[in-house]
């Protein structure tokens, strides 16, 4: 049977994802704050394997615990973002598989997404060409997505004879671009354009193939200058309040604001706006 459970101390690689983290099934470089994964099988069009699946999620529960990273970019080599599954590697086995291993491996591509929502760095998705599939749900899992003209992002679950509901899809791709949107991508399996995907809000900004790179750095580095600490409470209070009434979102606003304050960073600003400086945050 096929493991994809990790073992082990949860704290365990907490101090991994810095300058010195070595990926093995993808790329991850690390700059001023900012960690890059780059998913590099351009040859195939950047498909996902076990072992990526499980490394990813791997280092996205990491990140939890790597304050050094303050903002993450998520990219694929080759002009490609990620073609999903890769056929020959994931949805063959499958086919061979019993019925408590698929659902091992359904749970496990499922916490993929939710470390990635539950990291709190803000991540950044820099979209070219093929998104589909797992590729499309790991965009979809981004905080930030930025595209390019050639992105042709398509949710193909229904194409392998799978429900829609996958990964999250029917949670997350509704509150992204509306109910009536999701749903006819889920049902048909379509690709959305880039164009569509920038009207719906799917993206939030279109660039040109050879400055797309640079320029979802260039956010994540100004996201990384800003206070972390309390990024990451805006990002847990994003994915939160989705189930709160309004009453209990004020609430647990006031909570999260009332602890914000109590930051260095908090300080740092005011001391900063009172000598008409410009704050430098240190994210605590």
């Amino acid at each position: 049977m096929k493991h994809f459970i990790g073992a082990g101390n949860p704290m365990r690689g907490q101090f991994e994802p810095k300058a010195g983290y070595r990926a093995e099934h993808f790329s991850w470089a690390f700059a001023d704050g900012v960690g890059t994964v780059t998913l590099n099988r351009p040859e195939r069009k950047n498909p996902l394997t076990f072992d990526s699946y499980a490394e990813l999620r791997d280092l996205f529960r990491a990140l939890v615990y790597a304050t050094d990273v303050k903002a993450v970019v998520i990219t694929g080599a080759g002009g490609n973002f990620c073609s999903g599954g890769d056929v020959h590697d994931i949805i063959g086995p499958l086919t061979r598989m019993t019925m408590p291993e698929m659902l091992e491996f359904t749970r496990m591509t499922g916490d993929l997404v939710k470390a990635i929502r539950q990291c709190p760095q803000p991540i950044i998705g820099a979209i070219d060409g093929v998104c589909a599939g797992a590729g499309a749900m790991i965009a979809l899992a981004c905080d930030l997505r930025l595209g390019t003209d050639k992105a042709k992002t398509a949710f193909l679950f229904t194409r392998v004879g799978l429900a829609g509901a996958d990964m999250g899809a029917c949670a997350l791709l509704p509150r992204a671009i509306g109910q009536g949107r999701a749903s006819e991508l889920l049902f048909t399996g379509r690709a959305m354009t880039a164009q569509e995907g920038l009207a719906w809000g799917f993206f939030n900004a279109l660039h040109e193939g050879e400055q797309l790179l640079a320029k979802a750095t260039e956010m994540a580095r100004r996201i990384a200058e800003g206070p972390s600490f309390a990024h990451g409470m805006t990002k847990t209070m994003l994915s939160q309040e989705w189930s709160m009434t309004i009453e209990q979102a004020i609430e647990a606003e006031a909570q999260a604001q009332a602890i914000c304050m109590q930051t260095q960073d908090f300080k740092r600003a005011y001391e900063a706006f009172s000598a008409k400086q410009t704050p430098v945050f240190g994210g605590d």
